[in-house]
């Protein structure tokens, strides 16, 4: 039920312990560091927007009325709660400016998110600050989209393409899907490009449902080939881009993975990039938050400012 407009706010009723406390108008003044008027003025329009008479004024000083009285036991009370809320609002910002916990898909917090936070703590000693504690969760897209809608992540990184409904985004760094296969696979020897279609009706080694990988290489073929297509079932579905290496070296088959992880093993030969002709595999990757559309203050807004300016460094 709502207060009423004759319910006066916290500052009043500091107004009436004071003088509860000092037994006239000029001494509640210089305890709140106001004038004599100002207090004056200040009892006037409570008890006129209460509509009871709280103090007795004389020439020897003031003090409360039977009704100011109980009214003064009331706000001692109510000040009371409210300084427990204020020092646990305080509380709050504190540990939101101090710890931040993310979730983050898991090319990003496998082959990003460990370079952000060590330069992100070595920035930090170089200013004399204490860097925000991260608390770090890798998961899948899906599964970071839906841990920032229900709270339990105050920021969350995806790979899936486009903005979540109903979340803010903001892209943070941009990747390249690659297709891989070992050094003896067929596509590793064949001069020509391999085409949308043919790859499209080949056996992958796959990410999970969810996975923004997965995610992102069926966006890109139902755009070229049309919403209708249907990609072959996956050979094998893996929870993880080192499972997925793994299969493709033991020979599995093919696999569409983010450059980040097989850049390495592409550097020394373990895999061979396969071109694939027509079909666009850059992709967007993305930080997520609820709430307004600049990041929340604090380590969230710190975290992101921080990775902005490494990105941008190493471009």
């Amino acid at each position: 039920m709502p207060l009423s407009a004759r319910m006066p706010e916290l500052a009043a009723f500091e107004v009436l312990l004071s003088i509860a406390r000092t037994g006239s108008l000029g001494a509640a003044g210089r305890e709140l560091g106001l004038t004599q008027q100002a207090v004056s003025a200040r009892l006037a329009s409570i008890e006129a927007q209460t509509g009871v008479r709280l103090v007795q004024r004389s020439p020897r000083g003031s003090r409360l009325t039977a009704a100011g009285a109980v009214v003064a036991e009331w706000a001692d009370q109510l000040l009371d709660v409210a300084g427990r809320v204020d020092a646990g609002l305080a509380a709050m910002r504190n540990e939101s400016h101090s710890r931040i916990t993310v979730a983050a898909s898991l090319t990003i917090a496998e082959q990003l998110m460990p370079r952000w936070l060590v330069s992100l703590q070595a920035d930090a000693a170089r200013r004399g600050v204490a860097a925000p504690q991260v608390i770090l969760t890798a998961t899948n897209s899906d599964q970071v989209i839906a841990a920032v809608r229900d709270g339990s992540a105050d920021l969350g990184f995806i790979e899936s393409p486009g903005a979540p409904a109903g979340l803010r985004s903001r892209v943070i760094a941009h990747d390249e899907l690659v297709t891989v296969v070992p050094p003896e696979h067929k596509w590793a020897r064949r001069s020509a490009p391999v085409d949308p279609g043919e790859l499209n009706a080949t056996a992958l080694v796959s990410r999970e449902p969810g996975s923004g990988t997965r995610e992102a290489l069926s966006s890109a073929l139902r755009s070229t080939l049309g919403p209708s297509s249907r990609q072959a079932d996956p050979v094998i579905e893996l929870s993880s881009a080192a499972a997925m290496r793994a299969a493709v070296l033991a020979g599995a088959g093919p696999a569409v993975m983010s450059r980040l992880a097989v850049d390495d093993d592409l550097t020394l030969g373990r895999l061979c990039a396969v071109p694939i002709t027509g079909l666009d595999l850059c992709r967007e990757l993305r930080a997520i938050w609820s709430g307004g559309r600049t990041p929340p203050a604090g380590a969230v807004r710190e975290l992101l400012s921080h990775i902005g300016s490494h990105q941008h460094r190493r471009e």
